[in-house]
């Protein structure tokens, strides 16, 4: 089926500021790479349709680097509406419940050819970011009155609210602890997606080569009367060049 529209190269304006956003690429999740627009004025990302689910644990943790370098950057509030970079549509707002259980909310077109979200949104998604719970914003709230909100960058006077105003993201901190599971559990899966399973490759070529032996006997035994012998070395070869060239 021929997709719904085809992805170009072309510079994409910020859906906030219309701004170039700049464009860099990361390592997709089975072959090739993603391409993903970045607006750091705006501190904002454009995932084309499933470029976010797309990238690698190894592309996340690239990323997260990238972001990094560009914390203190100053930030512009995020206007409204939002409109998509392609069709310039209005986009949606919309919330969702990341893996590892927090909130977080971006802004999608409705033509689905992409959604927008903050880099600290991104970061709750992937889970290196902790929202804090209310009693936290309370304790906090005596020490810090107003902070700026992670979803849109307006100011959230948290001796009133626990959650902002204008986009309802909740109020969250880049949590120490919560980087260093994020990036754990990210290295873990990168390591497991690149490491060849020896065993079930073994597995493989044995199921494989007693489903081929199985055929040839029956056609030798009906033939000849000839039984063939099961060779694991030289059938394991198209399957380990199979895996390798992967």
């Amino acid at each position: 089926m021929p997709p719904r529209f085809v992805v170009t190269m072309k510079p994409l304006p910020c859906p906030s500021c219309r701004q170039t956003m700049t464009k860099h690429r990361f390592e997709r999740m089975h072959h090739g790479e993603v391409t993903i627009d970045l607006c750091f004025p705006c501190q904002g990302i454009w995932f084309d349709e499933f470029e976010s689910v797309q990238l690698t644990p190894g592309g996340i943790v690239e990323l997260f680097k990238l972001i990094h370098q560009h914390r203190d950057d100053q930030r512009l509030p995020l206007r409204a509406p939002l409109n998509c970079p392609r069709c310039d549509d209005k986009l949606l707002h919309g919330l969702d419940v990341a893996k590892h259980g927090g909130r977080f909310n971006y802004h999608r077109c409705l033509q689905k050819h992409g959604r927008f979200t903050t880099f600290a949104q991104f970061m709750i998604e992937k889970g290196f970011v902790r929202q804090l719970s209310p009693a936290e914003v309370s304790e906090l709230s005596v020490k810090v009155g107003i902070v700026r909100c992670t979803g849109c960058g307006a100011p959230v006077d948290i001796r009133k609210d626990h959650a902002c105003g204008h986009c309802r993201a909740p109020i969250a901190i880049l949590d120490a602890d919560a980087v260093e599971k994020a990036l754990a559990r990210l290295q873990h899966a990168e390591t497991r997606r690149t490491t060849r399973d020896v065993e079930a490759l073994g597995d493989a070529i044995v199921m494989r080569e007693r489903a081929a032996s199985r055929q040839r006997r029956q056609q030798a035994e009906t033939e000849t009367g000839l039984v063939d012998v099961i060779d694991l070395v030289s059938a394991g070869f198209e399957l380990v060049w199979q895996v390798i060239r992967r």
